[in-house]
């Protein structure tokens, strides 16, 4: 039988079209790998360096010369490089801080690890986006330390003044500032007690990391967790105001120092009296009777769980550093008593400075949120701009209108409440005050948190100090020493 050409030729036809079909498949699924390997890297290039199992900052240290931190004047100096030859002609260099403990917090530390904005933008300081024309220079320094690249500058939101008036208002205390621009969402100063010194972190690491009791090492305005006591109150309103706008006008109540229902209990600090009172009143006064009533008759659990879904709680914080996430119980899960805790701001609600300076912003901000940073802008050593940073909304809050009735009961709280010391301000503050118990002792934490001027908001401080007790005595004074420097 003769073989049939035919035949032979159209099945290595159909081996040769699946092979080409194979190879045609390989070649795509293997440009798809690389193209997400390489997109994958680009996108995560600052967390793939970031990573402890990545060496690379050591690799870039011996070439590059870690870029200054500047204020936002772009003149000041937060930390700085200092750079000198080895005997063995190498080049070594140094981390200094100018200012010491009045930025240890937010700025942090390059050594053991880092902290603060010298870790989280290591990637950028680490690397030289100079010329290649200006690398060629260095490259024929004579001196090794010479021959360093200098690395890139980082532009923050700080502002000196601002800084140092709240590092002195925080001398003798321990607790967290933070001043931000509500509009922007920039923040001014950050200050956190009790500090450290940067220069002498590696002298002292093993003392720090030792110390259980004081959380040296904590920034306490970002990762400290606190009852929030009746600066809570703001919450409260929120969800009254979004349910029964006329209650702004129509709410009332009688206070005896006491609230009761069901056989649970709520007295007014002291139990104090303050008969009959509206809800600006009992804001103002921060009546605890009142807001009590209002959590328990006044905002429905549906309500009241929005509000707080709204105001991130139980929720990451659009916030680039680490930050803590604050708590609450959501009022589904709480009996009467529970509720009545949460609307004065005890019971398991924690929550941090930076969230409650966040708040005060929304509401200073007709009901939006600008996202918090600290960063202006990234410039090469030449002082030529890589990066404009911008600010940006980043959570709405509340309506316009509420938030407008919110600025108006703070700033009663300001004019005839408990931070009437504030009344005779020029520049118009609202605030609210708040005294929150954290142990069976009844100690307090000090709170205030507040904006001015009320008519048209340019900066928000939020003041949190430990275990001294009443807000108006302890948190307000501070405050007022910022809000002074600022409008001076």
């Amino acid at each position: 039988m003769e073989p049939n050409y035919n035949d032979n030729r159209a099945k290595s036809s159909t081996v040769r079209g699946r092979i080409m079909l194979f190879t045609i498949i390989f070649i795509i699924l293997f440009a798809v790998m690389c193209f997400s390997f390489i997109s994958a890297a680009m996108r995560d290039r600052v967390e793939l360096f970031n990573n402890e199992y990545n060496h690379r900052d050591e690799l870039l240290e011996q070439k590059n010369r870690r870029g200054g931190i500047y204020a936002s004047d772009c003149e000041t100096i937060l930390a700085s490089t200092q750079t000198w030859e080895t005997d063995e002609g190498e080049p070594a260099q140094e981390r200094t801080y100018p200012f010491g403990r009045m930025y240890a917090h937010v700025v942090g530390y390059a050594a053991m690890g880092g902290s603060g904005l010298e870790e989280y933008f290591k990637y950028d300081l680490l690397h030289s986006d100079l010329p290649l024309s200006d690398k060629v220079k260095y490259d024929e320094m004579d001196t090794a330390d010479g021959r360093l690249y200098p690395g890139n500058n980082l532009i923050t939101t700080l502002d000196p003044k601002i800084q140092e008036a709240a590092y002195n208002a925080m001398s003798g205390y321990e607790g967290a500032v933070i001043v931000t621009e509500p509009a922007t969402g920039r923040i001014l100063a950050m200050v956190s007690k009790p500090d450290f010194d940067p220069n002498e972190i590696e002298d002292n690491w093993d003392d720090l990391l030792s110390d259980t009791t004081t959380g040296t090492l904590l920034n306490r305005v970002t990762q400290g967790l606190y009852p929030p006591g009746s600066t809570f109150k703001i919450v409260d309103a929120a969800a009254l105001l979004t349910e029964d706008p006329d209650a702004f006008s129509d709410y009332t109540f009688h206070c005896t120092g006491v609230f009761e229902k069901d056989g649970d209990s709520i007295h007014c600090y002291d139990y104090e009296v303050h008969g009959d009172v509206d809800l600006t009143e009992s804001f103002a006064h921060s009546c605890n009777s009142s807001f009590a009533n209002i959590g328990v008759n006044y905002i429905s659990t549906q309500q009241m769980e929005d509000t707080l879904q709204d105001m991130l709680f139980n929720q990451k914080l659009p916030y680039d550093l680490p930050s803590s996430k604050s708590s609450v119980q959501l009022p589904g899960t709480l009996s009467g008593e529970g509720i009545m805790q949460m609307s004065i701001g005890q019971g398991s609600t924690s929550l941090s400075p930076l969230h409650l300076n966040m708040i005060t912003c929304a509401v200073a901000n007709g009901g939006i949120l600008m996202k918090p940073h600290l960063i202006d802008a990234l410039h090469d050593a030449k002082g030529r701009t890589l990066k404009q940073y911008r600010e940006s909304a980043c959570a709405t809050m509340m309506s316009g209108d509420v938030s407008s009735k919110i600025t108006e009961m703070m700033r009663a709280v300001a004019t005839e409440g408990t931070a009437s010391s504030l009344s005779g301000k020029s520049y118009e503050p609202a605030g609210k005050t708040g005294s929150a118990e954290f142990d069976n002792n009844k100690s307090s934490h000090a709170w205030f948190t507040g904006f001015a001027p009320a008519s048209d908001p340019e900066i928000c401080v939020t003041v949190l100090i430990e275990g001294k007790g009443m807000g108006s005595s302890y948190a307000v004074p501070v405050a007022a020493r910022i809000f002074d420097a600022y409008f001076e």
